[in-house]
C-alpha cells in the first residue's frame, strides 16, 4: 500500500498544491518525496527502529491525505477519497499488534522470540497523540511557512520542529522498545519504564504462566496498560529492581521480592502458545 502512494494519493497532492507558489511546491514535493522513501525503507526492513518509524510516518500520510482533499478542487471526489481510503487503511496497520509483533522480532537475534507489550495507560490516553500531533503539525508547516516567505512564524515552528522530533522520536521509541523475550534459559522481560533492569526468570524458576485474575496478588508491572495481563508465577521469591518515580531518581533503589508478576502483552494468547511450546507450564 505505501509503495502504491504516488499513485493514488498523488493526484490529490498535485491538485492541492497546483495553485501555488514555485517554492511551496517545490517544499512540499521534496517533503511528500523523502518522507515516502523513508516510509518505504522502513516498511521493507522490519526491525525495532522501522516500527517507531512506520508508526509517526503512516499516520502522518493520512493527516497529510486530510490536508490535500481539503485543498483540491473536489475535496470528495473519486481521487480524494481514494487516497483518504488507502492511507488511513496504512495507518491502521501500522498499529497493528501484529504489526509490532513481525517488526520488533526483525531486531532480535539467536533463539529468541520477542512479544510487545501494550503501551502504559497513562501515555497512550492522551500524551501520545498529543506529541504525535506536535512533531506532524511543526514538521509540516515550518518548512512550508518559510517557502510562502511568512518568516517569522516558520523560524519559530521550524525551530519547534526540530526540538519536538528530536525529544518526541526518542519517546517513541522507547514504546516500541518494551518486550516479553523467550531465550532458551527462560524469559526476560524489558520495560524500562517500570524495571531500571531487565527481568531475567531462568526456566526451572518458572512454576507456571497464565491469564492473571482481576483479584491476583501478583506485582503489577503493566505501568497502566489497558488490556488482559498475564501473570508469571515464581517457584521461589525473586528480586526485581523498579523503575523510581522521577523526583526519586537521586534515591537509592532497592531490590523488590516477587513472587509473581504481571503484564499486558499486546498478543496474550500468542505468548502463552509460546510459553507452551517452551515447556513452560501454562495454567
Amino acid at each position: 500500500m505505501w509503495l502504491s502512494l504516488p499513485l493514488t494519493a498523488g493526484p490529490t497532492f498535485g491538485d492541492a498544491l497546483a495553485d501555488r507558489s514555485a517554492p511551496v511546491v517545490l517544499v512540499a514535493a521534496v517533503g511528500l518525496w523523502t518522507g515516502w522513501a523513508g516510509g518505504l525503507v522502513a516498511a521493507l526492513v522490519p526491525s525495532t527502529a522501522s516500527l517507531t518509524a512506520v508508526r509517526i510516518l503512516f499516520p502522518a500520510a493520512l493527516v497529510a491525505a486530510v490536508w490535500a482533499a481539503i485543498l483540491s478542487d473536489d475535496p470528495t471526489g473519486t481521487a480524494a477519497s481514494f487516497a483518504l481510503a488507502v492511507t488511513s487503511l496504512a495507518a491502521v496497520l501500522s498499529l497493528w499488534a501484529m504489526v509490532g509483533d513481525v517488526y520488533v522480532n526483525g531486531s532480535s537475534y539467536g533463539d529468541e522470540r520477542r512479544f510487545p507489550l501494550r503501551p502504559p495507560g497513562p501515555v497512550v490516553l492522551g500524551p501520545l497523540e498529543v506529541v504525535w500531533a506536535v512533531m506532524v503539525a511543526a514538521t509540516f508547516a515550518g518548512p512550508l511557512l518559510l517557502a510562502a516567505r511568512q518568516w517569522v512564524p516558520g523560524v519559530v515552528l521550524t525551530v519547534i520542529a526540530v526540538a519536538v522530533d528530536i525529544i518526541g522520536v526518542r519517546a517513541l521509541h522507547q514504546l516500541s522498545r518494551r518486550w516479553l523475550v523467550f531465550v532458551p534459559a527462560g524469559v526476560v522481560l524489558v520495560d524500562r519504564s517500570v524495571l531500571l533492569e531487565a527481568m531475567l526468570t531462568l526456566r526451572p524458576r518458572i512454576e507456571s504462566m497464565g491469564l492473571a485474575a482481576e483479584d491476583s496478588e501478583a506485582v503489577d508491572l503493566s505501568n497502566g496498560a489497558i488490556g488482559l495481563q498475564v501473570e508469571l508465577r515464581l517457584d521461589r521469591t525473586g528480586d526485581i529492581v523498579r523503575t523510581p518515580a522521577r523526583r526519586d531518581r537521586h534515591l537509592l533503589v532497592e531490590p523488590v521480592e516477587v513472587t509473581a508478576v504481571r503484564f499486558s502483552p499486546s498478543r496474550p494468547g500468542q505468548v502463552l502458545d509460546a510459553a507452551r511450546a517452551r515447556r513452560i507450564t501454562v495454567e
